[in-house]
């Protein structure tokens, strides 16, 4: 039988009980917390302390006079930098690089992940897990150096088979049409396996129960792959790619910045190597910290928009 509790949950607790109540939990899960320490310690160090940083996209930065002594403009680094003349390109590459990798290159290693949960054979699935994992890591040094064996106009293994074929030598790492789809390509290339890793394992706590319902039922292969294992992973495909359009004003520095060339740096200017040439080679570290602040921003009103249309559309977001 239940009593009713009206009376009882219109008594707020008090203060005293509030804490009383607080301190049992911290009492019960005591040996939880050194177990997240290190985690804090390391958030605390490379990730909280240098937030102090920011500072530095406020003043005009003389390392002469430090930073405490540098002249306060306020804004100014802000109105400089949006006024650049070279505001709207760099703005445009990274946009349309971050939106070929969302919506070209993230499909990949979900639509791979699927094609792997349904090889039959354990030794060809792990030898085919282990090849397309080997690019991970492998460091961007080493694919340009393999994409300029492979695609260079007079020493590229490509462009020699199209010779030999009767064909015209092609432009790939000069053309500035081609540099944001050889970008793409080498990114899907090297991470497309790695990225099959959660997907998989969100497969893999699929409670075969479901598929042996479909298989009663008379469902296919193909039937049971969209009706049972493609749902089932749909929540962990939605959180990626909301973290994912996080990281839009984020592209590739190492890969951008190898690739580039006089020839292609209208479509290779990110904001990345921006921040890199005025922070490392010109010294201009406030105007480096204005991308920095610039791209964390636009990346959290990113992430609070993706994340606020997938409630809407009836699926769990971040938060």
């Amino acid at each position: 039988m239940q009593f009713p509790t009206t009376f009882n949950e219109n008594i707020k607790p008090t203060l005293w009980e509030r804490w009383r109540k607080q301190k049992r939990l911290y009492h019960k899960y005591r040996y939880v917390y050194p177990l997240i320490l290190p985690g804090f310690i390391f958030f605390l160090i490379f990730k909280i302390a240098p937030m102090w940083g920011l500072i530095f996209a406020f003043k005009d930065y003389n390392p002469y006079v430090g930073l405490l002594k540098s002249e306060w403009v306020g804004l100014q680094n802000f109105i400089d930098f949006f006024s650049n003349q070279f505001f709207y390109i760099m703005f445009r590459n990274t946009l349309v690089i971050s939106l070929m990798d969302l919506l070209l290159y993230f499909p990949a290693p979900v639509i791979l992940a699927l094609l792997l949960s349904e090889i039959r054979s354990a030794k060809f699935k792990r030898l085919t897990q282990s090849i397309v994992y080997m690019p991970h890591f492998l460091s961007w040094v080493v694919i340009s150096g393999i994409t300029f064996f492979m695609l260079s106009s007079d020493i590229g293994l490509v462009n020699k088979v199209i010779v030999n074929g009767g064909g015209e030598t092609i432009s790939f790492l000069s053309d500035p049409k081609l540099f944001w789809w050889v970008i793409l390509a080498q990114n899907t290339w090297k991470e497309i396996g790695w990225g099959t890793i959660l997907f998989l394992a969100a497969i893999s706590q699929i409670d075969p129960v479901q598929y042996e319902a479909a298989t009663i039922d008379g469902a296919s292969r193909f039937q049971k792959l969209m009706n049972v294992t493609v749902p089932s992973i749909l929540p962990t495909v939605i959180v990626l790619f909301i973290l994912r359009i996080g990281n839009i004003m984020d592209v590739g520095f190492e890969q951008v910045l190898l690739m580039g060339n006089p020839f292609v740096r209208n479509v290779a200017e990110v904001f990345d190597t921006y921040a890199y040439r005025q922070g490392i080679n010109q010294g201009n570290f406030s105007i480096a910290i204005t991308v920095g602040i610039f791209k964390g921003i636009g990346g959290l009103i990113m992430v609070m928009i993706s994340n606020h249309i997938v409630k809407k559309l009836g699926h769990s977001g971040i938060y």
